[in-house]
């Protein structure tokens, strides 16, 4: 999560509406699968993917997070973009994702380096998408997969990639969707959204226009979190999102709601990996537990935690590794966002 100065916080009925194209038909036992007249992508029948929010495991997404702390602890205590740490990360991340069946790619883009250095060298990203839905409606999320220079970034954003692997794995690449699932691990947040900004601007217009929302994940484990939503809260785009954004943040919010949170808090954006997405016109949310700002009064009633306290000491530190972890945090956000992206998958709704 890059962080910003000033008094805002520092970060950044399912009903089965089928195409002409798409033909499925439900059976009682076993699974058929029918094939687009004009495409490759097939579609499976199988369990309503508006189940996924209870087949999450915050269990395995600390899996997850362990591995990452691993590889921080074996490449110089971080996963930093242009350091044998992040493409360490990258190689974990493709070997979890193609194990579950996804189609995955790599775009490369020039690193900003750490530091300065290796500034200039090709960096890759991660890109896996469903085998199901329609290719031309695709719902998408993604998290950075790079950390700081002085941590191993198991919050800031293993949390977030974490939540994204699980949440992947869970839902696998053959889900019974009526859009296209699309999961991105983006490089070189930190220096400035420069692998999310790459992956956006060699995107063709027909491409983007595709692109049926973006909903970004970060920092979503923190030891004295606020439950935060973005999208729609602003005074102008690049603070709200482009229209359709608020869509997004309210079911986003209403899906932590059913984990158990009390009163979701709406925030602006303020320039992470959705940056590039916003500027494009796609619709975008995002999922974010605040940073180095302190925790008010009002949100330590609602939440717990203690007020007058960062949301997290260790942002950007050395400590910011799995011990900073907060279970409970984590597991209701990576809930609500399996929720809102079951939601998202299995709609017909327009968004702009």
């Amino acid at each position: 999560m890059i962080s910003t100065p000033g008094p805002t916080l520092s970060r950044f009925r399912f009903a089965l509406v089928v195409p002409a194209v798409i033909l499925v038909t439900a059976t009682a036992c076993g699974s058929k699968v029918t094939r687009t007249p004009d495409s490759n992508t097939t579609t499976p029948e199988g369990p309503s993917v508006q189940k996924l929010a209870g087949k999450v495991s915050d269990a395995r997404a600390m899996k997850h997070l362990q591995a990452m702390q691993k590889i921080a602890d074996q490449h110089g205590g971080n996963r930093a973009a242009g350091t044998s740490g992040y493409d360490a990360s990258v190689e974990y991340v493709v070997d979890v994702l193609r194990d579950s069946g996804f189609k995955i790619s790599t775009p490369t883009f020039e690193s900003s380096g750490a530091n300065g250095e290796g500034a200039g060298e090709s960096q890759r990203s991660v890109i896996a998408q469903t085998q199901t839905g329609d290719p031309g409606q695709v719902v998408m999320i993604g998290a950075h997969l790079d950390s700081v220079e002085d941590g191993p970034g198991i919050v800031d954003n293993g949390s977030g990639v974490a939540s994204l692997l699980e949440i992947a794995t869970q839902l696998g690449a053959k889900p019974a969707v009526h859009n296209t699932v699309r999961f991105a691990f983006f490089g070189d947040e930190e220096s400035g959204a420069v692998g999310s900004t790459a992956y956006v601007e060699r995107l063709s217009d027909s491409d983007r226009k595709k692109i049926k929302l973006y909903l970004n994940v970060d920092m979503v484990a923190s030891p004295n979190a606020g439950y935060l939503v973005q999208g729609g809260k602003g005074s102008d785009q690049d603070q709200a999102g482009p229209p359709g954004s608020a869509t997004i943040a309210r079911v986003l919010a209403d899906q932590l709601i059913k984990t158990g949170v009390t009163n979701p808090e709406f925030i602006e954006f303020v320039g992470d990996d959705e940056a590039p997405f916003v500027e494009a016109g796609i619709p975008v949310g995002g999922a974010e537990n605040g940073d180095a700002d302190d925790k008010t009064r009002k949100q330590a009633k609602a939440w717990g935690g203690q007020a007058g306290e960062p949301y997290d000491r260790c942002y950007h530190e050395a400590c910011d590794t799995i011990n900073n972890v907060n279970r409970d945090v984590l597991n209701h956000y990576m809930r609500a966002l399996a929720g809102t992206l079951a939601h998202f998958a299995a709609s017909t709704d327009e968004l702009r």
